[in-house]
């Protein structure tokens, strides 16, 4: 097949490659110099150019909306008003494809997508391709957040035919969904170099009457080579790798692409990536008194500190936009995803359990601070995303970061008062400037700002430590730390007031259930109760709006309607294989943060039903979607990657020994054999593109600790034991509260909690491992050295 732009995009999409798991770019930045189209295909077409954004938004006559108009996703709404004849991923369209014999158009993306918007703003609103596309196509339009198995079946064929993927993405499919042309974004019209929308649907328009069957042919052909390709079995392998080897070879990929100066694993853009610094914290542990495990700790801490002082964090409002668009963590693509925020809690909780450096702690803090004032539905579950498009004033077109910029004027002028005690004229204003890295010029480079849009605009991030600062001003460091948030505060107060990126109000099983890990894990570490009670009202929000008692199945979406009431589609989306996993694993943690044996219940149940829609009982391991639900599709994949997000089927490595530690049952630990057995050769090929699964490979083969408090739950002695346990990182581990009650649930699943006892009736502590428990333990400080060996 034919690659037919030029030059090779820039990617905008999950990275699949054999480097390092970049995670989903979802949407570059328009600060991105290439944004060139791909299109694969058979069909030769002319190269085309990219078209510019207007300077204000066009001005639309209020047209009839189309079928979109009826669904709840936000994305399919943005374009409920195209000139489109758009119809949902569904058997009305692909009936009418049959019945008229058109190629469907297949167009995917997400709603808080840059690209996308810029898409649909010069294609999709434009009447003439419109006419093209209801006239000579069936288009569906397609949110990738709710049909995620169809993103990933289109997008294999995306980046297995081009020079790589991205949102938006568009594909050309037959009456029977084969995919024979693909693409991401297009500009409406040709340019000198890149071929335009309108010059595609043309070509492909006539192809598909004067080359049908060639088409089909090819289509065929290509469908078959991924089949082959994707295909994940344990083949004739009895046994997963060795451990130690798959760590070993991850950890030296990750070494040697490693930034020694600003953390991170790549030149730009650089993604946070938080299954890496799982990867790393856990390699430490296991090489403690080894080079290559400091090594590991190092480069993971200081990867965390770069990215907590770097613009890619909200200094103002807390949280963590998607990426950095250069090296030093400087700019970024603004947009903010729930998922990062709810594995990055996680990943600075950890690295203060590590490290016991508070910077850590307070960065986890601010994080669920930011998701619980900005991202949470008032009856506990949580929303999507925010765009990274605002208007900078009312009325004026959106542009990227308008929310979160400041020029050193701004400044000034809100933070005029003097600072008493500097060793020379100061303001409180010039103190943060100084801090934060403001200049008159603005700190975003040319070559990041294209346009020349963001002159004068600033990014906060940290330039000098407060000792510094407090040094060059002749200050007190905690005056300056005081006054410093004194001013952050101010400028969040201001910030209010600015127009607000677009809030994808869509709540998503999956990333609901690593939000709820967010806070539980967060909460357990810092003793903090609040957050425990967050994650508590998250998992009954999942329960009671996300669960169908009568099937025991998950619900991929639903979203927030009018007045704070939640909505769901219908009929329902159901859930896919990472809302199981992602859902289970926050269960588990929140098991552990509040010993509520509810919780742990309610995993099993759901790891059952994981079990029964989605197992591959030939091959091993797991489909990423139900074999009803994907009905059509040419394709049935099992997610081989750990990027933005870590793949569900390493999750499920990790749940199934979980369950297995806190049950006994033999059969979660075969299916956790079968699993790394079947993933055997992508981890031998490419350990680095699935460290979290390598971290479950290295637990199964090491021993995991069951971790039993004996003691009434509400007792000041049994709690200080628990937080004893959640004070120490030890990832390969259950934590069981045992009551003493032997008609309870754990003691019914593992019989060997009631021989454990009590010593002189106070809370006391087993350590258990390989069916063998240590002595009695009643004092934390014993029971943490022993967790420390």
């Amino acid at each position: 097949m034919s690659h037919l732009s030029s030059p090779p995009q820039k990617h905008k999409g999950e990275h699949k490659g054999h480097g390092l798991p970049r995670g989903s770019e979802r949407g570059s930045s328009s600060r991105d110099k290439d944004r060139s189209a791909t299109v694969t295909s058979s069909v030769p077409m002319p190269a085309g150019g990219k078209g510019s954004r207007p300077s204000c938004p066009p001005s639309i006559p209020q047209r009839a909306p189309n079928r979109l108009v009826n669904e709840k996703s936000p994305y399919l709404l943005q374009h409920a008003y195209n000139p489109v004849d758009w119809y949902p991923w569904g058997q009305e369209a692909f009936d009418k494809a049959r019945k008229e014999n058109k190629p469907i158009f297949l167009s995917v993306g997400y709603s808080t997508c840059h690209w996308c918007h810029m898409m649909e703003e010069e294609s999709f609103q434009n009447e003439e391709i419109g006419r093209l596309l209801s006239e000579d196509f069936v288009s569906v339009k397609v949110d990738r957040e709710e049909r995620p198995d169809v993103d990933k079946v289109y997008m294999t064929f995306v980046q297995a035919t081009s020079s790589g993927g991205g949102w938006p993405m568009s594909v050309w499919l037959t009456p029977n969904l084969q995919p024979f042309v693909g693409g991401t974004y297009f500009p409406p019209e040709d340019g000198l170099t890149r071929v335009g929308f309108r010059t595609v649907l043309l070509r492909i328009r006539d192809q598909w009457k004067q080359n049908r069957n060639t088409l089909l042919e090819n289509s065929q052909r290509v469908t078959a080579a991924l089949l082959a390709r994707s295909e994940i079995s344990m083949g004739d392998r009895q046994l997963p790798p060795s451990a130690a080897t798959m760590n070993s070879r991850c950890f030296q990929q990750l070494d040697e692409g490693y930034d020694e100066e600003y953390g991170g694993f790549a030149e730009a853009p650089k993604f946070p990536t938080p299954v890496i610094l799982s990867f790393l914290f856990s390699y430490w542990l296991s090489h403690r008194i080894t080079q290559d495990g400091s090594r590991a700790q190092q480069m993971a801490l200081h990867t965390l500190k770069m990215m907590a002082n770097g613009g890619i964090r909200d200094h103002v409002g807390q949280g963590f936009h998607r990426y950095s668009t250069d090296r030093q963590w400087l700019v970024p693509h603004f947009e903010k995803m729930l998922y990062d925020q709810a594995q990055l809690a996680v990943a600075y909780s950890q690295a203060f359990q590590i490290s016991g450096d508070e910077f850590y702690s307070d960065v986890a803090k601010g994080i669920l601070q930011y998701v619980s004032r900005s991202l949470s539905h008032r009856s506990g579950g949580f929303y999507s995303a925010e765009d990274a498009d605002s208007p900078p004033e009312r009325g004026m077109r959106p542009k990227e970061g308008a929310f979160y910029l400041w020029t050193v004027k701004e400044i000034q002028q809100l933070l005029p008062e003097p600072v008493l005690g500097a060793s020379e004229p100061l303001t409180s204003g010039q103190l943060l400037t100084k801090h934060y890295g403001l200049t008159e010029a603005g700190n975003i480079s040319p070559n990041q700002d294209p346009k020349g849009e963001l002159q004068g605009q600033n990014v906060l991030n940290v330039r000098y430590s407060l000792e510094l600062t407090a040094a060059r001003f002749g200050l007190d460091v905690e005056a300056v730390r005081t006054l410093l948030n004194l001013g952050l505060e101010k400028l969040f107060q201001v910030r209010k007031h600015r127009p607000r990126p677009h809030l994808d109000s869509k709540m998503l099983a999956a990333w609901n259930g690593l939000m709820v890990s967010g806070y539980a894990v967060t909460g357990a570490v810092l003793g903090m109760d609040r957050l425990i009670n967050c994650a508590i009202n998250g998992a009954k929000f999942l329960k009671r709006h996300m669960f169908d008692v009568a099937t025991g199945r998950l619900m991929r979406t639903c979203y927030a309607g009018s007045g704070g009431t939640v909505e769901h589609s219908d009929p329902p989306c159901w859930g896919f294989l990472e809302d199981y996993a992602f859902v289970v694993r926050g269960l588990l943690d929140l098991y552990e943060a509040s010993q509520e044996s509810a919780w742990l219940e309610w995993a099993l149940r759901l790891q059952d039903t994981q079990d029964r829609l989605f197992w591959d009982s030939r091959g091993g391991g797991y489909f990423c979607s139900e074999a009803e639900l994907g009905a059509g599709l040419p394709l049935r994949l099992k997610d081989d990657q750990d990027g933005a997000e870590p793949s569900a089927n390493s999750v499920s490595a990790h749940n199934l020994l979980r369950l297995h530690g806190f049950t006994g049952h033999k059969d979660w630990m075969d299916k956790c054999v079968c699993l790394l057995t079947a993933f055997s050769e992508r981890m031998r090929r490419v350990p680095v593109a699935l460290p979290e699964m390598v971290r479950a490979l290295s637990a199964h083969q090491q021993t995991l600790k069951q971790i039993v408090i004996c003691g009434d739950p509400q007792a000041k002695d049994t709690k200080a034991l628990v937080q004893c346990v959640h004070s120490v990182y030890i990832p390969n581990k259950v934590l069981i509260l045992a009551d003493g009650d032997p008609s309870s649930f754990l003691s019914r699943q593992l019989p060997f909690l009631n021989t454990l006892r009590r010593l002189e009736d106070q809370a006391t502590a087993y350590v258990c491992e390989n069916q063998a428990c240590s002595m009695p333990i009643t004092e934390p400080c014993e029971l943490r050295k022993l967790l420390l060996q």
